[in-house]
């Protein structure tokens, strides 16, 4: 049985009805994207500089830390970008992120380097650890995370929680999360090491190390 012309005339006005709704529904958020982008995006640029900050002393740097920036190649190939932290002409350190595998996923945190290899400050900025647990290595948790400050490749000896024979303190019932955190932290300072021309703008032109690329 055919459908008769009114139908067929109700079916056509209700998807064009339809589409419509979806038109202007479109058109609505890509409005309200454009008007909140640029607020947006000024509000991680203010987190990203207020983190950064955080790992160093202060008066540590004059620059702008958020554009004075070079990238480099970790060990498994992915690009990392680090943040020049000048005083004049002068790079006296970097501030740059890296990543532990926790118990609960990833943890994401930013440290501070200075040109000797001594880690200025480090911080959690992401993580899905175990609220109670995990969550010590939160500054405003717990101060276990500012013990990091001053600790270089060779100091401490072992770079572990105590339950691994290093000098890091683990939390009772969390020991991976602590564990993931020195072993990130440890890997930072390998890395700056391992690229610390370039890092610290020192690298002649023409004799970049491999896997390097500086930003002006």
């Amino acid at each position: 049985m055919k459908p008769s012309a009114a139908t067929l005339d109700t079916l056509w006005f209700q998807a064009l009805s339809l589409g419509a709704i979806v038109l202007a529904a479109s058109a609505a958020l890509a409005s309200a994207y454009r008007a909140t982008a640029p607020a947006i995006a000024e509000a991680a640029q203010r987190a990203t500089a207020a983190s950064l900050a955080e790992v160093l002393p202060a008066g540590f740097a004059d620059n702008d830390l958020l554009h004075d920036t070079v990238e480099i190649l970790t060990v498994d190939g992915r690009s990392l970008t680090a943040h020049r932290a000048r005083k004049g002409a002068l790079v006296q350190g970097v501030v740059f992120p890296m990543r532990g595998k926790g118990y609960g996923g990833a943890i994401e945190l930013v440290m501070g380097v200075d040109r000797d290899g001594r880690i200025t400050g480090v911080r959690v900025i992401r993580h899905t650890e175990t609220p109670g647990l995990g969550d010590k290595i939160e500054a405003n948790r717990n101060p276990w995370i500012l013990g990091f400050a001053g600790k270089s490749l060779a100091d401490p000896a072992h770079w572990a929680v105590k339950k691994d024979g290093g000098e890091f303190d683990q939390f009772a019932g969390a020991t991976i999360t602590p564990r993931a955190v020195v072993a990130a932290v440890h890997e930072g300072l390998e890395l700056f090491a391992a690229h610390r021309g370039a890092l610290l703008d020192e690298t002649a032109p023409g004799n970049e190390q491999a896997g390097i690329t500086n930003e002006p």
